[in-house]
């Protein structure tokens, strides 16, 4: 049995590994977690005398075959709380994160099943998120470019947003900032504010938050919808 700080260390570096590329540096590992250096060493220690992760000197460390499907079994089951959470019991997508990491460890396999039956089995989490497949598949993490990666005049369409800051995603969710908006950006400015035009209304988004937010080119069919709807 591994204990819940485990499964925590495993999916912090399933993110950090699909963000950055393996292996992660304890010190970006520390810093990833808000905790102390030789904490995470001696996590690591106890990962790696369980096989769950490999780790080379000076480069850092990075998830085995077992520990990654460790992970994405806890992904699968936070996204899938995410989505209950907001659809059945009527949590907004900025209060959703901190219950789904509380819950995530202590869900049986019945109880997930019954979960992702009542929700339709989504593919995604009310941020885009993509929940990884019953078998436990890793998902396509990689879907959308950042934000503050585009210029002046791009019209895109939100595909993904970090669910990690409460206080981010509820300023998103007042400017209208969510998986399925088309954009336009009207706006760099050098010191890193990033303007976007949401259907017509203006939105500064800071270079931070505009860093969360993952986006692809916008189409006419997106552009549509957004008109239909």
């Amino acid at each position: 049995m591994l204990s819940d700080v485990m499964e925590d260390y495993l999916k912090a570096i399933y993110y950090l590994e699909r963000d950055e590329g393996a292996p992660i540096g304890t010190s970006r590992l520390a810093e990833y977690l808000d905790v102390t250096a030789p904490t995470v060493t001696s996590m690591v220690d106890s990962l790696e005398e369980r096989g769950l992760v490999d780790r080379e000197k000076y480069k850092g460390v990075e998830l085995t075959a077992d520990g990654e499907t460790v992970a994405v079994e806890v992904v699968r089951h936070h996204r899938l709380l995410e989505a209950y959470l907001t659809e059945h019991l009527d949590y907004d997508w900025s209060e959703v994160h901190d219950e789904a990491d509380a819950l995530e460890h202590h869900i049986s396999e019945e109880f997930e099943r019954r979960v992702a039956n009542a929700l339709g089995d989504p593919e995604v989490d009310p941020h885009g998120d993509p929940i990884p497949s019953p078998d436990l598949t890793p998902p396509d993490e990689g879907t959308g470019t950042r934000l503050d990666e585009h210029g002046e005049n791009e019209r895109l369409k939100v595909e993904r947003v970090s669910d990690r800051d409460a206080d981010e995603l509820a300023y998103l969710q007042d400017a209208g900032v969510v998986p399925g908006t088309v954009l336009e950006i009207t706006d760099v400015a050098p010191f890193g504010m990033v303007t976007v035009d949401v259907d017509g209304d203006e939105q500064s988004l800071p270079e931070s938050v505009a860093r969360s937010i993952r986006v692809s080119v916008a189409t006419d069919s997106d552009e549509s919808v957004v008109e239909e709807a």
